[in-house]
C-alpha cells in the first residue's frame, strides 16, 4: 500500500510538472540537473532521463557559466530568490519561439526566477530554475517603443526635406543660447532663403518649387556636419545652427552653400530650374538678452544679403 501511494504521489507531482507552462530546472550544488519537466523537454528537445544528473552548462554553451553561478550564489548561501528579467538579459535558455509565423523574432524572451530549495537541515543543497515564455510582453513592449522612436522623429523631423522641423530646431537654439551665455563660445548661426521663390512657383508649379526645396535641403546636409543642426524655418527659408564654431569658419562653408546652389540644376519633369539662394550669418554676442536676438541679427543680415543683390553672403555687424 505505501508502495501505491509512493506511485501516486509520483504519478501528481509529475503530472504538475508537466502541465505547468513554464519551465523547471532543478539543480544541485555542482549544477547538474535532478528535475527537467515538459516545458524544458518540448523546447530544448532533451528528455529528462537523458539531461539528469548531468552538468546544466554541458548542454546550453548560451548560459554563461560564471555569469551564472555569481547570480544563483545568493540563493545558496543567502537563502534568497534571484530575479532575471528579459530588460536585462534577453533569455537564460536559447529556445525558439512558438509564434514562427506571427513574430519577426527567432527566440523565446524569457524571466527567470532562481529560488533556493532547503533541505530538512535548513540547508540550501538545491535551487530551483523557473523560466517563464514572455515573448509576448517583451514583442509589444519593443513595438512600442520603435512606435515611440518613430512619432518621435516625425514630431521632430520636416515631412519634405527630411530636415528639423522648425519647432524642434527653434527648440535646440533655444538651448544652446543658454548654454553660449554661460560659455561664451563661438558658435553662430545661418539663416538662408531661396531667391525670387514665389516667380518659380508660378512658372512651373509647386511641385517644382518643393523639388527645388529637397534639392537644397540635400545640399545643406552633404554641406554641414553632424553636428551642425539644420532645419527648414518656414517655406523657403532654413536655418543652420553651428555649435563652437566662428564667423570665419561659418563664412567659407555658406559660401560653398551658396556656389553649390548656384551651379546645381533641379530636373522637374522636362524643365531644367537653376535657382540661387541669399545667406546670413550671425555669430553669438553676450549683447543678445534673448535667443530671439541672435536669430534677428542673422536675420538682417540675410535681408540685407536680399537687398544688395540676392546670391550672397552677408554678416550680421
Amino acid at each position: 500500500m505505501a508502495v501505491d501511494l509512493s506511485l501516486a504521489e509520483w504519478h501528481w507531482k509529475h503530472d504538475l510538472l508537466g502541465s505547468i507552462e513554464v519551465g523547471i530546472v532543478v539543480l544541485n550544488a555542482k549544477y547538474e540537473v535532478q528535475v527537467w519537466n515538459q516545458f524544458m523537454e518540448n523546447h530544448s528537445n532533451i528528455v529528462p532521463g537523458f539531461i539528469k544528473d548531468k552538468c546544466l552548462f554541458d548542454f546550453f554553451p548560451e548560459v554563461d557559466e560564471a555569469w551564472f553561478k555569481r547570480k544563483a550564489e545568493p540563493a545558496f548561501s543567502l537563502k534568497c530568490p534571484v530575479f532575471i528579467i528579459w530588460e536585462q538579459r534577453p533569455y537564460l535558455f536559447k529556445f525558439g519561439t512558438n509564434r514562427a509565423i506571427t513574430s519577426s523574432n527567432d527566440f523565446m524572451y524569457q524571466n527567470v526566477t532562481i529560488f533556493p530549495l532547503a533541505s530538512l537541515t535548513g540547508s540550501v543543497e538545491q535551487i530551483c530554475i523557473v523560466v517563464y515564455d514572455v515573448t509576448d510582453q517583451a514583442m509589444n513592449s519593443q513595438g512600442i517603443k520603435t512606435l515611440n522612436k518613430q512619432l518621435e522623429r516625425i514630431s521632430r523631423v520636416d515631412g519634405l526635406t527630411g530636415l528639423y522641423n522648425r519647432r524642434y530646431w527653434e527648440e535646440q537654439f533655444e538651448l544652446e543660447f543658454m548654454r553660449e551665455k554661460r560659455t561664451d563660445a563661438p558658435s553662430s548661426v545661418v539663416m538662408l532663403d531661396i531667391d525670387h521663390f514665389k516667380k518659380i512657383n508660378d512658372t512651373y508649379g509647386h511641385p517644382a518649387g518643393d523639388d527645388v526645396i529637397r534639392s537644397l535641403a540635400q545640399i545643406i546636409q552633404k554641406a554641414t556636419r553632424a553636428t551642425d543642426i539644420s532645419g527648414r524655418y518656414g517655406g523657403e527659408e532654413f536655418a543652420i545652427l553651428l555649435p563652437d564654431t566662428p564667423v570665419a569658419n561659418v563664412e567659407f562653408l555658406t559660401e560653398r552653400i551658396r556656389r553649390l546652389v548656384e551651379k546645381f540644376t533641379v530636373i522637374h519633369e522636362e524643365h531644367e530650374i537653376q535657382f540661387t539662394v541669399s545667406i546670413g550669418i550671425a555669430g553669438f554676442n553676450q549683447s543678445y538678452q534673448q535667443h530671439t536676438h541672435w536669430l534677428e541679427a542673422a536675420d538682417q543680415a540675410l535681408y540685407k544679403a536680399k537687398e544688395s543683390g540676392r546670391n550672397k553672403v552677408m554678416l550680421a555687424p
